[in-house]
């Protein structure tokens, strides 16, 4: 059963080349991501459509501009678009932070970054990742700034997610670091960790999954 976390922020589909995953989403849901931005520092651009109230898909790649990736390093190694990971924003990360230690799960302290829209606003926001996020099948929580826009609210909109699973084969592990974060979600077992999700658009639906194939 398909349980949409109600603090589910946005999926990451990772894409070895922006204009390619753009693309590939269009012809599959008939909506178009609008560019979102760079990634100073981190070597990646991004573009992005909405899901829903607060809720968006951010299309991922490396930008050929920057020489380095920070994160999100096998990008380039795709040969089509995949789910890398995806963000949640359970609320204020400090006492997030707190009930991390408390559970003894191992994360970066929150970090905070921007990113210049092509409008030349700055978006403003906070991270929190985990040091293990089971190859993204854990989230990486989001706080944003109180004066930024959320990308959801004038993303091109028309998709909407009907689907969102996490599948593994030790569904309580995953379920006891998700309850630490404030995320209740039930697990599907599978042989292999992997995000799942279903968008659909006028064109029918984009199913997606994860590259993951850890067990």
């Amino acid at each position: 059963m398909s349980v949409i976390p109600a603090s589910l922020d946005h999926l990451i589909l990772g894409a070895s080349d922006l204009a390619l995953g753009i693309r590939w989403v269009e012809e599959r849901t008939g909506i178009r991501a609008a560019l979102g931005g760079v990634h100073a520092g981190r070597g990646t651009h991004n573009a992005l459509l909405s899901l829903g109230p607060r809720c968006y898909l951010e299309i991922l790649a490396p930008d050929p501009a920057q020489q380095k990736l920070a994160w999100f390093h096998n990008l380039p190694d795709l040969v089509e678009p995949r789910l890398a990971g995806w963000m949640a924003h359970p609320g204020d990360l400090a006492p997030i932070a707190e009930r991390l230690r408390n559970a003894r799960v191992s994360f970066d302290r929150p970090h905070e970054y921007s990113r210049q829209r092509p409008d030349g606003r700055t978006l403003r926001w906070e991270l929190l990742r985990l040091t293990d996020d089971a190859s993204g099948v854990l989230p990486i929580l989001i706080e944003w700034n109180s004066d930024s826009t959320h990308p959801a609210d004038d993303a091109p909109a028309g998709c909407s997610l009907v689907h969102f699973e996490i599948a593994g084969p030790d569904p309580k592990q995953v379920q006891k670091t998700l309850r630490a974060v404030g995320i209740a979600l039930p697990i599907t077992l599978g042989d292999r960790l992997q995000l799942r999700a279903s968008i659909a658009g006028p064109k029918g639906a984009l199913d997606l999954i994860s590259a993951n194939n850890r067990g």
